[in-house]
């Protein structure tokens, strides 16, 4: 099995609402650790080493694409 990156949400936008909502009232700890968590746990639901070592390196390509964040007033 491959990683699978064809978008496959059938509403993009209620999961993007849904992870942001999830961090509100979180300290910047307590969102790592909330974010550690969910990874870990989607990890364990894909099972296959191989498909999560594909999805660790396209997500280092995209956070080394991504542009610096600007910096906090």
């Amino acid at each position: 099995m491959s990683l699978d990156t064809r978008p496959r949400l059938a509403d993009p936008d209620a999961v993007f609402e849904l992870l942001t909502e999830a961090h509100q009232g979180l300290d910047p700890e307590a969102s790592r650790r909330l974010d550690a968590a969910l990874v870990l746990l989607l990890a364990n639901h894909i099972g296959e080493t191989a498909v999560l070592r594909e999805a660790v390196s396209a997500a280092l390509a995209a956070a080394r694409r991504a542009p610096a964040a600007p910096p906090a007033r």
